[in-house]
Parts: C-alpha cells; structure tokens; sequence
C-alpha cells in the first residue's frame, strides 16, 4: 500500500508544479501586449519557470518542484507607431518578447501533464478502494 500512496504524493507534486506553470504562461499570456507607459520604456519581459527533481527523505523518492522563476532575456519586438506614447524618438515601441504560439504550446503541455498526474491519483484511489473491498 506504501507504493499507491508514494504514487500520489510525486502525482501531487507534479500537479503543484504544472499549475505553477500555467500561472507564469496566464501571466505571459495577459501581457502579451504590454508596453511600456513612456518613450523608451521597457516592455512586459516574458517569466519563465525551471523544475528540478528532489529526493523526498520521509518517502524515499523523487519529487518534482519549482527550481526557479526567471525572465527570457531574449529582445523585444519592435513595431514603427509614432502616435503611441511609449514610442523613443524614432517612432518605435517596444513590445514584449511574448510569442503567443509558443504560451498555448506550454499552456497544453502544462495541462496534458497536470491531467497525466490526476489520471495516476485517480487510479491509485481505485485501487486502494478495490483492496478495502477485498479486506472486507
């Protein structure tokens, strides 16, 4: 029976994990278009997220966590619109380093691997029910 629970415990940690992800690729997402409010001004800078595996002494096995939160350091988009009021001298705004299709393509990942988690506690509380039936 040990092994069933141990299973929900990494499946709960590896839930908490994607659901931290997609909180970053909400907030990405939501600032995709956030520019800076006077000339010049720097953008919304894309978050970015980084797991690691640690060993869960009580249990014995590994867990994933969140390793870090960070920022891409990759540049900003610049678009030509002189009217705009976070345009610099030559017309230009900077807009943040947030590519859409790459969010979604997280943004499914995320959930594809949040559901393969619930998927596994679903089934470790199958069977701990089927051994209770069969103690009965």
């Amino acid at each position: 029976m040990s092994g069933i629970v141990d299973s929900v415990s990494i499946a709960g940690a590896g839930m908490k994990a994607q659901s931290d992800r997609l909180r970053v690729v909400a907030e990405n997402i939501a600032n995709v278009d956030s520019t800076g409010t006077s000339p010049g001004a720097a953008p919304y800078q894309r978050k970015t997220i980084t797991f690691k595996n640690v060993l869960d002494h009580e249990l014995g096995v590994n867990k994933v966590i969140v390793s870090s939160y960070g920022v891409d350091k990759s540049a900003f988009k610049k678009k030509f619109e002189p009217n705009h009021p976070a345009a610099d001298a030559s017309g230009y705004v900077l807009y943040p380093n947030v590519d859409s299709v790459v969010e979604l393509t997280d943004m499914h990942e995320a959930q594809r691997s949040y559901e393969a988690n619930l998927n596994v506690i679903d089934v470790s509380k199958s069977m701990i029910s089927q051994a209770l039936g069969l103690l009965k």
